[in-house]
């Protein structure tokens, strides 16, 4: 159950010691780098005056700012241009919303993590270990994690002599979709479609963002003829219902090449060349659609 936002928050000796707080950043410029909030105000900007200096065009020199009151963080948006976005929401000019730990900010192009209570240290440690393997923006495995992954299911495959389908899905016309709506409504569309497809993946499997516009699936135990099946679903998870942002409707639609693994796959390199091969291929055949 979420923690509720509005009750006053008790000290408890049992935690072990006095609450600290963190931000992290996930996603953008100086990825990893930790920031104490460990003073009544810590203001967040492209200016060089703020605590937290974030050089990117689409963060205002003023952006937002967090209060440390008597161990509780709250944030606050100043009026910026693009907004503040706390799990996915906009807060509202001059609103003051209290953090709990493991909430994410989105500031322009950047994303961070708040951490908070008597163990930051330790999640701090956590959430790096996190970062090497999930990506910040699309909340789901990156590239590396994706290609160890294959690696390993290849050789447990060929082993037990199972089923393995890889896929790749392309976003298409995404520099359109920035150019027209901006790259803030292109990433947007990225977590959203991440969002959708990761509710319908199997525990066994391995969902990644392969590249900037581009996620992988890895299907173990599933062949050619399912995994199609599951494509034609993806496609129309992606074209069934626009994707909202601040107020605008963004149309959007995936190409899917998918290959399943054979005898003449010599590692996993060759094996999602023949995806690609088939995704190239849903590309030229006029986009919206399945091959493989």
């Amino acid at each position: 159950m979420a923690a509720d936002r509005t009750e006053t928050r008790v000290y408890d000796p049992a935690e072990g010691g006095p609450r600290e707080s963190c931000l992290v950043t996930i996603y953008g410029p100086e990825l990893g780098r930790k920031f104490p909030v460990d003073r009544p105000e810590v203001r967040l900007g492209r200016s060089a005056d703020n605590e937290i200096v974030v050089s990117l065009r689409d963060v205002s020199r003023h952006h937002c700012v967090f209060h440390l009151d008597e161990g509780d963080v709250y944030l606050q948006d100043l009026g910026s241009t693009n907004g503040t976005l706390l799990n996915g929401k906009e807060l509202r000019a001059n609103e003051r919303i209290l953090l709990c730990s493991g909430d994410h900010i989105k500031v322009g192009g950047a994303i961070f993590k708040f951490l908070g209570g008597s163990n930051v240290d330790a999640l701090y440690h956590e959430e790096i270990y996190r970062m090497m393997i999930v990506d910040g923006l699309a909340e789901i495995y990156n590239r590396r994690y994706f290609l160890e992954y294959l690696d390993r299911e290849i050789t447990r495959c060929r082993r037990y002599e199972r089923g393995l389908s890889v896929m790749l899905i392309d976003i298409d016309r995404f520099a359109e979709i920035n150019q027209r709506f901006g790259h803030l409504a292109g990433d947007a569309v990225i977590r959203e479609l991440a969002r959708r497809i990761k509710v319908r993946v199997r525990k066994e499997s391995c969902f990644a963002r392969y590249g900037g516009d581009e996620l992988a699936l890895a299907l173990p135990e599933i062949d050619l003829e399912n995994a199609r099946t599951f494509g034609e679903r993806i496609l129309g998870l992606a074209a069934d219902s626009p994707v909202e942002f601040e107020g605008r409707r963004i149309p959007v639609s995936v190409s899917i090449g998918i290959a399943a693994l054979n005898r003449h796959d010599a590692d996993a390199e060759a094996f999602l060349r023949r995806a690609e091969e088939h995704l190239h291929e849903a590309k030229a055949d006029g986009r919206g659609c399945v091959r493989g």
